[in-house]
């Protein structure tokens, strides 16, 4: 399946990948094809994990702040760390318990804030700086264009088979009991099956993949 890692390629390989399974998804601009992928995508955090760099800038007793779109999940930070490891509690620069960091779920995913938990103090502001770098886990993305795709291209076929995998699964939440061929997804060899049971194959496939 040659291509790019583009939408467009990416759709198009998918859609021949399922054969005439292809013809049950009709919805406009490949609408379905392209809910496909992005499920595929959101599922690669599990297997390929994107740590990302974010910044908060600390305001002295505020807790809460807003997360960044596409947050999946709290890694670390290093805030205070070392220089709290070279104070003592009788030195000035003595900080006192530092924040922990934590992931507060709104209504919408837009309304996610991030909290520090105790509130930072003006005196640990003042010692360790207003900018506090965290380690978060982001989701990966599929874009118009390659550069906004965030998966490797030597995991094309991996996204392809999960992607595929989705299918299968919409297929046989349709209640669609009649075998389907499904090319594979890495290579050109045909599979055989009714959707739930590839469905079944492909998943785990997918998780036993390096």
């Amino acid at each position: 399946m040659p291509g790019t890692m583009n939408e467009a390629d990416l759709v198009a390989d998918l859609k021949a990948s399922l054969n005439e399974a292809a013809t049950v998804f009709t919805a406009a601009s490949d609408a379905d094809f392209k809910r496909q992928l992005a499920a595929a995508a959101l599922a690669f955090g599990a297997k390929r994990p994107r740590t990302l760099v974010g910044t908060l800038t600390l305001v002295a007793e505020q807790a809460q702040y807003d997360a960044p779109a596409g947050l999946q999940g709290i890694k670390s930070h290093l805030w205070g760390i070392a220089p709290r490891m070279k104070a003592q509690p009788w030195d000035k620069t003595w900080t006192g318990r530092l924040p922990d960091l934590r992931l507060i779920e709104g209504a919408t995913p837009a309304t996610r804030k991030l909290q520090l938990d105790p509130a930072p103090t003006a005196h640990q502001i003042s010692v360790l700086g207003a900018e506090f770098r965290y380690y978060y886990y982001g989701a990966h993305a599929i874009g118009s264009s390659e550069s906004n795709t965030t998966i490797l291209p030597g995991d094309r076929q991996l996204l392809l088979l999960r992607a595929q995998a989705e299918a299968m699964r919409e297929l046989a939440a349709r209640n669609i009991q009649r075998p389907v061929i499904v090319r594979e997804g890495f290579g050109s060899q045909s599979r055989n099956g009714t959707p739930s049971a590839l469905y079944e194959k492909f998943l785990q496939e997918f998780r036993e993949a390096a």
